[in-house]
């Protein structure tokens, strides 16, 4: 199995001639592997999710005759603009119900293109496998392939800036034209250019709620692995509907250990009345910087990631 590319934190290069400029598709990274026996669906660690989004099975007569291994993301719309909000409502559903595919449609936005007809691609040049994947002219029902655009026109990039800021999307991706794709590598051949700034994190304890929130949680409790530690990363308390509120409380109750998790000495504050948990559910957060004792400083919960495990979970790069 090939696993996906990944990027790196960055900025906008300085020999903008060289490179593409994409999209941040704020959803759940996914390679399809499509052929005549069907199409098979992977999430980013290997883990199969074609039930899960059987949409993807239009895949099959869009390349009717072909084999491919395509790179992409899974995404659900609100309004037009991505929402992982509303992507958590299908990520951990197999088979899902004809009700659930009519609210929450999702699209596989198609940006790279791996094997075709038994041929590998990953040493061509990124320019030569999008011209490729261009070619197959999959965009059609629920797939997108949406152009790159040129990061040497300033003026289109100045504008593509100014709307995914205006319009609150998660930021671009610039990728060198001449990249070849490298699986499971983090290579600074592709830079993630981010309007927020937002870092996984292992829930290791909650804190009850009180009020409109007695009876489900009030905050969770966060970790990152610093170093190969798991440290204490700070707490998220909002963020949430009550469907989320409901679902934590449920998946975290099974879960309580009477012992912290993390290394080190809890707070004092934290400690008084937490429960902890067994390290092993990944969620998300957005957050506007880390603090001085590497907790995140106004933090709001995004969701569940199941495509990511604890142990991948650590502080990302340029984090304090």
């Amino acid at each position: 199995m090939i696993e996906p590319m990944l990027a790196v934190t960055g900025g906008l290069p300085d020999d903008p001639e060289n490179w593409a400029l994409e999209l941040k598709w704020d959803g759940v990274r996914a390679l399809a592997e499509v052929g005549p026996e069907g199409v098979r669906v992977l999430a980013r660690r290997g883990v199969p999710i074609t039930s899960t989004y059987p949409e993807l099975g239009a895949l099959a007569d869009l390349l009717a005759g072909h084999r491919a291994v395509l790179d992409g993301e899974i995404v659900a719309f609100d309004r037009g603009r991505p929402s992982f909000e509303r992507l958590q409502r299908r990520m951990h559903v197999p088979d899902p119900p004809r009700r659930l595919l009519r609210s929450v449609p999702v699209r596989y936005v198609v940006f790279d293109l791996l094997e075709l007809d038994g041929m590998p691609l990953l040493d061509l040049p990124y320019v030569q496998r999008r011209a490729l994947l261009e070619d197959l002219e999959l965009a059609a029902g629920p797939v997108e392939v949406p152009p790159y655009l040129p990061a040497s026109d300033r003026e289109q990039v100045r504008e593509l800036l100014e709307y995914t800021a205006r319009e609150r999307l998660e930021g671009l991706i610039a990728k060198r034209l001449d990249s070849r794709y490298q699986p499971g590598r983090r290579t600074d051949a592709w830079q993630k250019i981010k309007n927020f700034r937002a870092q996984e994190v292992v829930v290791v304890g909650w804190r009850s709620g009180q009020g409109r929130r007695e009876g489900t949680l009030g905050s969770l409790l966060l970790g990152v692995h610093v170093r190969g530690s798991l440290r204490y990363a700070g707490h998220v308390g909002t963020g949430f509907d009550d469907a989320a509120l409901d679902d934590l409380t449920a998946r975290l109750r099974p879960l309580e250990r009477p012992s912290w998790p993390c290394e080190g000495v809890p707070p004092r504050d934290v400690a008084r009345d937490a429960h902890w948990v067994e390290p092993v559910l990944v969620g998300e957060v957005a957050f506007t910087e880390w603090t001085a004792d590497g907790r995140v400083r106004h933090p709001s919960w995004r969701g569940l990631r199941s495509d990511k495990s604890p142990e991948e979970v650590s502080l990302h790069e340029g984090a304090a």
